[in-house]
């Protein structure tokens, strides 16, 4: 994970807007970075699309669906918050879960605050206690947070409180329901007051800084991951080979017609057959759901073509966990 340099807010992607290179922030302006941890299907996308009020995270019923750290911006007007998406700490079982787990590990130690995430609807576990384990060993603060409140009783959330509570020492613990809004702001205005003095990192107006072709491939992840049996594996990979634009006709004034090449892997034929579906009746519905999602990030029109290829055991092989991006 890298934060922008001095010269990069200055210039590039991440430059700060003109009307922001002066001092017109409030001198109490405060901006830095916030982690979100918590074991797979903790809550932690749903919470970043909450707290930022837009979805940039990909949320799914599926464990470990993030697989990749995704930005979003949270804008008040004295401060700005940085959070940060991770994969789910877990006890690995593959090479790709033992990169994942060093992706989180690496960003623990640069972030100004760590929001530890413990879903209300379930007992705390095994997973939760291996992370608890994790974060006594940084020296950066942690907020429990005990996610999905809306889905227990009062007494049952009281009783999941106090269970945090008895897992470790934490700055603050809070509960929130992402879904409904509640104490989203009041999360939001306790990890702002833990941020450093500083000039804003981001242009205001930006919630993301992931790169077009991460987030298009995180919405095809998504559809492919919704609403299906049991069987639809943890291990598919999406990789977007190619964006294009169709020429247009002069004076069309239509949005751009953009063509769209995807790939998604999995590891066996028997993999394939269940992603595409009877017929590609399966695949069909994938690429209509996310089709609109890419239209909606892009602003055109899309065609997206989509296609499932086998790659064996990718998940264990280091030449294609780097083909694949990870």
């Amino acid at each position: 994970m890298s934060f922008p340099s001095d010269d990069e807010l200055m210039a590039g992607p991440n430059a700060l807007e003109p009307h922001l290179i002066g001092h017109d922030w409030p001198e109490d302006f405060r901006a830095g970075f916030a982690c979100l941890v918590g074991r797979p299907n903790a809550g932690k996308s749903t919470l970043t699309n909450a707290l930022v009020g837009q979805k940039v995270a990909i949320t799914s019923g599926r464990p470990q669906t993030t697989r990749h750290t995704v930005r979003g911006v949270v804008h008040r007007e004295h401060g700005q918050l940085v959070l940060v998406d991770t994969p789910g700490l877990h006890r690995p079982r593959t090479l790709l879960g033992q990169r994942l787990n060093d992706l989180v590990r690496e960003t623990l130690a640069e972030v100004d605050v760590i929001v530890f995430c413990l879903p209300a609807d379930e007992k705390i576990g095994p997973g939760d206690r291996f992370i608890a384990r994790e974060l006594t060993q940084q020296r950066t603060p942690v907020i429990a947070v005990a996610t999905k409140a809306d889905k227990v009783s009062r007494a049952d959330l009281a009783a999941h409180l106090l269970d945090i509570q008895a897992l470790g020492e934490w700055a603050e613990i809070v509960p929130v329901s992402a879904v409904r809004g509640e104490q989203v702001d009041v999360l939001t205005d306790l990890l702002l007051a833990r941020m450093p003095l500083s000039p804003p990192l981001y242009p205001s107006g930006e919630l993301t800084d992931e790169p077009e072709n991460v987030m298009i491939a995180e919405l095809v992840r998504e559809a492919a991951l919704e609403g299906v049996r049991d069987e639809l594996p943890h291990s598919l990979a999406v990789v977007v080979e190619e964006v294009t634009e169709r020429p247009r006709e002069k004076g069309d004034q239509r949005p751009p017609l953009l063509d769209v090449r995807v790939d998604i892997y999995v590891e066996r034929d028997s993999q394939k057959a269940i992603v595409i579906g009877r017929g590609g009746s399966r695949l069909r519905e994938v690429g209509t759901r996310a089709r609109h999602g890419i239209e909606a990030l892009l602003g055109a029109r899309v065609y997206l073509d989509l296609h499932v290829r086998v790659a064996k055991d990718w998940q264990r092989d280091p030449k294609l966990l780097q083909r694949l991006g990870f």
